[in-house]
């Protein structure tokens, strides 16, 4: 796009990495007299604008400088020794595959970071919250930066503290339980994860992805392979979140502070999906064809448990939480991305990465969406906020109830907008599946996957006549206030590119494809 040296590059990425951990430290020491304005409190929190606005910023450059003619070959690398024992090096690079994710990421944590200056959740000091909301940052762009297996486990763990703490100490009722299950179903995920890591680096005589990319699986027996993608898989599975390992999300989601929600869906679900394309596909091929029916299986039955569970929450009477309900759904919606990348074809895994962006966008939205509602509600109770004749936010609050039903018509995957894509490609592949796997269970898992479209479809459409739709609003009960000008800020880039990517997907398959063939084909050129 435009010409940037390669040592600019290096230092953009570097950047990305090391700016959210020198923003966190710096939110937790006292502010420069000329820089408190009206209080200290909100001198912190507009530093959190800035650290995050200026990785922004050097995210959109790094994707302008991005060579777009080879985004297979990785660009921007640092490779340099960490700890020479273990030939643990502190490699970074970007590729069609990750740059998408980086920027996302930067985005959300911008959004996440303006909404909060005006909507701080209540709890201790902003100075903690902003620290970890960009600790936060660091450790999902590290996950996506990193081309190590052990610096990528580290950058994985790193975001387990600052979203266990932005649960428990911002979050709303049953936020320590939810906070407490978060953490031991990701850190119980993690140590198998780490065991399949160190098998493969052990056995390979390496931790270095791409060379273990390249490499394609050659030095490592099919036993090693198998037992290494299924540690590996269950660890990524539970953070995806995966079918049945999924029950930590719902609770985390409900309990969780709004911009805590759009992160974690935002952002940190991806770090799952990411590691099956960047470690499990290309380093150990034979492990992922072997288990890859038994993926498609719990995918494909995610899918459908999901929307059934929505649509259980989206009765009358049912006294479902909204938030809550879009926490199940994100289990359906990442079920597809499961479900491409089982299907172990280019398609397949294309769709899974689009969905991947598709899904943090417009679920972000949802999440922003909901807080909005339960900020003016005082609750998130699908009944409450329907009551006896609706909400009728089309008539009290137009444009939230506009925005309302655009979130959730993309989030069913209507045509032309970022959800259909991803979702179209996985049901595609899996007609489809590499040579070697079963096509006809591929195909159950397709005609169920194709089901699960029906039903999300039926869940979102009877929220938004639920939520938006209803008689005038009763005498005596007070106006509701409509899309404020912060919201507006926060909400219109998510907006934008869910429209944008869904008429014109191939600016994100323009950069995956090459890099999902490359590495389904072994390695990075």
């Amino acid at each position: 796009m435009i010409d940037i040296s390669e040592s600019v590059m290096q230092f953009l990425l570097a950047f990305l990495v090391a700016a959210p951990l020198l923003g966190a430290a710096a939110a937790l020491l006292p502010a420069p007299p000329g820089l408190k304005g009206k209080s200290p409190d909100q001198a912190v929190l507009r530093h959190g604008v800035t650290v995050t606005g200026v990785i922004l910023l050097a995210a959109i450059a790094l994707a302008l400088g991005f060579d777009h003619d080879h985004p297979s070959r990785m660009q921007a690398t640092t490779d340099i020794s960490w700890i020479r024992a273990l030939d643990v090096r502190i490699h970074l690079g970007v590729d069609g595959v990750s740059l998408p994710l980086l920027v996302l990421t930067a985005l959300l944590t911008f959004l996440c970071a303006l909404y909060s200056y005006f909507k701080l959740p209540p709890g201790p000091s902003p100075k903690a919250f902003v620290a970890l909301l960009l600790l936060l940052e660091a450790g999902t762009l590290a996950t996506f930066a990193v081309l190590d297996l052990v610096l990528f486990f580290l950058a994985f763990e790193t975001v387990l503290v600052p979203m266990y703490f932005l649960i428990s100490r911002w979050g709303g009722e049953g936020r320590r339980a939810a906070a407490g299950k978060f953490i031991l179903y990701t850190l119980l995920g993690s140590v198998v994860m780490l065991l399949g890591l160190l098998l493969i680096g052990i056995k390979a005589g390496t931790f270095d992805m791409v060379a273990l990319a390249t490499d394609h699986g050659r030095g490592l027996t099919t036993s090693v392979q198998v037992t290494a993608v299924l540690a590996i898989g269950i660890g990524l599975a539970v953070k995806t979140p995966m079918w049945p390992l999924h029950s930590w999300l719902p609770d985390a989601h409900t309990a969780a502070p709004t911009v805590g929600s759009v992160l974690l869906a935002g952002v940190l679900l991806k770090m799952g999906t990411y590691g099956f394309v960047r470690i499990a596909l290309p380093i150990a091929p034979d492990g992922m064809h072997t288990l890859a029916p038994y993926l498609a299986a719990f995918a494909a039955a995610g899918i459908v448990y999901g929307s059934l569970a929505c649509l259980a929450l989206a009765r009358p009477g049912a006294k479902g939480d909204l938030k809550r309900l879009i926490a199940y759904s994100s289990v359906g919606h990442m079920g597809f991305v499961l479900l491409g990348i089982a299907t172990l074809t280019p398609t397949g895994v294309n769709g899974a990465l689009f969905a991947n962006i598709a899904h943090g966008l417009i679920t972000g939205l949802l999440f922003f969406l909901v807080g909005a509602l339960k900020d003016r509600y005082g609750t998130a109770d699908l009944d409450t906020l329907a009551g006896a004749t609706g909400a009728a936010l089309y008539g009290r609050a137009p444009r939230l109830g506009a925005l309302l039903a655009f979130a959730a018509v993309a989030s069913l995957g209507l045509p032309g907008l970022a959800g259909f894509w991803g979702e179209m490609l996985a049901l595609f592949a899996a007609f489809d599946p590499a040579e070697g796997l079963n096509r006809a269970a591929y195909l159950v898992f397709m005609v169920l996957g194709g089901l699960g479209t029906l039903l999300t479809a039926a869940y979102l459409l009877i929220v938004v006549r639920r939520v938006c739709m209803g008689g005038p609003r009763p005498a005596g009960e007070p106006e509701l206030a409509d899309v404020q000008p912060y919201e507006l800020a926060a909400w219109t880039p998510l907006v934008a590119l869910t429209v944008l990517a869904g008429l014109w997907p191939a600016v994100l398959l323009g950069l995956t494809d090459p890099a999902v063939q490359q590495l389904l084909a072994g390695g990075t050129q």
